[in-house]
């Protein structure tokens, strides 16, 4: 009971932050307009537009964010999901910390949110690092 209550926010949190970056980038591919675009240091719009420029990247990135937001917001195999996002998290932590440290404040957030969960479940991580 108490290890679900402590993975509620951090997992609804995330779920809804990959589902909005999720949809924010399909309204990209379909219109070629961004719903939202925060401050960006030039180095990083450089790198964001090689991902969209390389036609595939940008569209699997999405994807993966849509699925793992499905699954975490649903309680449906959400360890799997995070599993899908860890990498996604890893470059969007080090974008932010190399190419565009305005965004440092959202990194760690993520960063934390990320690490609660990985402590959280942790157990059905286990096989993976026998």
């Amino acid at each position: 009971m108490f290890r679900r209550q402590t993975v509620d926010v951090p997992l609804s949190l995330l779920g809804l932050l990959f589902l909005f970056a999720a949809v924010d980038g399909f309204a990209w591919i379909l219109t070629g307009h961004r719903l939202v675009h925060p401050p960006t240091s030039v180095a990083g719009l450089r790198f964001e537009d090689a991902l969209k420029d390389s036609g595939f990247l940008w569209p699997l990135m999405k994807s993966i964010d849509l699925i793992a937001a499905v699954l975490l917001l649903t309680n449906r195999a959400p360890a799997l999901g995070l599993l899908l996002l860890l990498p996604i998290i890893t470059v969007i932590v080090l974008f932010h910390l190399v190419l565009n440290p305005g965004g440092i404040p959202i990194a760690v957030a993520l960063a934390v949110l990320t690490a609660m969960l990985v402590f959280a479940y942790r157990d059905r991580y286990q096989a993976l690092l026998r």
